[in-house]
């Protein structure tokens, strides 16, 4: 099985620029009520994830936080908590299914280092759910 019937490609996926604000992630946190996403750095490349979580640990270990500091540091100054690993397109399905046991979705880069989507631990569960169903007609 190819791993790009799987993917949902980078511009029907949630990410943040590797530079963008504190604020700006707390923002779109808030607004797409999401709790980890990509972080890419300008040219496309896939950086890291960021979680709600890095981000309240950050502001609890900075006893100055304020809205100033939050929008004058770049959400890749936050140290990352549990970050996400990101697989090569070619990788064969095993390996998305084995890291899907961790992360809830997998970033799926090309051979630069480009991100290009994600694989969704529920869209690993609902493929495979249809094909228990077809072969045993459920």
């Amino acid at each position: 099985m190819n791993i790009i019937a799987l993917l949902t490609p980078k511009d029907k996926t949630f990410y943040l620029d590797s530079k963008s604000t504190i604020r700006q992630a707390l923002e779109k946190f808030d607004r797409y009520k999401f709790t980890v996403v990509p972080l890419i750095d300008k040219e496309g490349h896939y950086m890291a994830t960021l979680s709600e979580g890095d981000i309240l640990r950050y502001i609890k270990n900075n006893s100055h936080f304020d809205v100033e500091l939050a929008e004058s540091q770049c959400v890749d100054c936050i140290e990352k908590y549990r970050p996400y690993k990101a697989l090569d397109i070619s990788c064969p399905i095993q390996e998305v299914i084995k890291l899907s046991f961790e992360q809830n979705f997998i970033p799926i880069i090309d051979d630069r280092g480009m991100y290009i989507g994600i694989i969704k631990r529920k869209g690993i569960i609902k493929y495979f759910y249809e094909r228990f169903k077809k072969q045993y007609n459920i």
